[in-house]
């Protein structure tokens, strides 16, 4: 089984490549919930609807989240009596939310109500939620202590970030903390998500850090960074902001004593000199279409499941 983990526009279209490749029974998608939020009454869940409607082939193509040939009836409404309206939500992307409040509202747990969503969706392949209690992102800035997504949405990334606060002493889901003891597991792969909006949240939760690496798997990750920016979202402009270098190398850095092994995109095979002390891959990683999913996966699943046969090896290249 392949263990990976996802948030935002890039995790969903490689976790989606995965599932495109291998049998849900051998494969886990653990999604970032430090997004989560109330709004309008409703429980949200950006990153986990991203994944669930990018398996389900309807994600919206041109916004990067919620729902394709959406309608937005529902917001206009909002707005016109005065409502907060920064956040929007769709007429269909709506439907979710509010079967989702009704649920945790009865009792059940978000990795309950995560499944039965997925499953509404004809998606076979398990999608977990990294905890089933809160566990929100607080980003400090210089326009002061913000909730993630006045950060993300209401603030449009605008504010200068000076460090993120993570929920602390927050346990992994049920799922999550059984995924990780799973002797099943033969790899986990981090996906090109924004490492501290959306895989730092995962790996702060209580032990799994040094759980995952205790497992003596491999360990890989794909950059978010292509060509010294950001596939997509605002990762580039924190690396900045956070005096790391905006580069593949600055992602290896980042990720340094935990992961073993780096994909990198080709149009960072300059950045290879500059990675230490781990693995890399060169290839291609922007995926424009289902076919890039599949490919970059296959790319990826190849690598690891040869991982033993050259062990002092640290760097193997696959081309596109």
């Amino acid at each position: 089984m392949i263990l990976a983990l996802a948030g935002g526009v890039g995790g969903a279209k490689l976790a989606a490549g995965l599932a495109a490749i291998l049998p849900p029974e051998e494969l886990a998608i653990v999604v970032n919930t430090g997004d989560d939020f109330e709004h309008l009454g409703l429980n949200i869940c950006p990153d986990i609807d991203t994944v669930t409607y990018t398996l389900a082939g309807i994600a919206n193509p041109e916004l990067g989240w919620g729902i394709a040939g959406e309608s937005w009836a529902f917001m206009e409404q909002v707005a016109k009596l005065g409502g907060e309206s920064w956040f929007r939500l769709g007429d269909r992307d709506l439907a979710t939310h509010v079967e989702r409040t009704r649920r945790l509202r009865d009792g059940e747990r978000l990795t309950a109500v995560t499944e039965a969503l997925a499953r509404a969706h004809g998606i076979a392949h398990r999608i977990v939620p990294m905890a089933d209690d809160p566990a929100p992102t607080i980003v400090h800035s210089d326009e002061g202590r913000l909730a993630f997504q006045d950060y993300f949405v209401r603030w449009q990334c605008r504010p200068r970030v000076e460090r993120l606060e993570l929920a602390p002493n927050v346990r992994p889901s049920a799922a999550f903390d059984a995924l990780i003891d799973d002797p099943a597991i033969e790899a986990v792969i981090i996906c090109p998500s924004n490492p501290w909006l959306s895989i730092d949240p995962i790996l702060a939760l209580f032990g799994v850090r040094d759980r995952l690496r205790a497992r003596g798997v491999p360990i890989v990750a794909i950059s978010p960074i292509v060509g010294g920016k950001a596939v997509k979202g605002p990762a580039a402009k924190i690396m900045a902001e956070l005096g790391i270098p905006v580069s593949s190398a600055g992602i290896a850095a980042h990720y340094s004593g935990f992961v073993d092994g780096l994909v990198l995109d080709m149009a960072d095979a300059g950045d290879m000199e500059a990675i230490a002390g781990v693995r890399t891959l060169l290839t291609g990683t922007i995926m424009k279409s289902a076919g890039d999913r599949a490919r970059l996966a296959a790319d990826v699943l190849a690598w690891v499941r040869q991982w033993d046969s050259h062990p002092a090896d640290p760097i193997s290249v696959a081309k596109a």
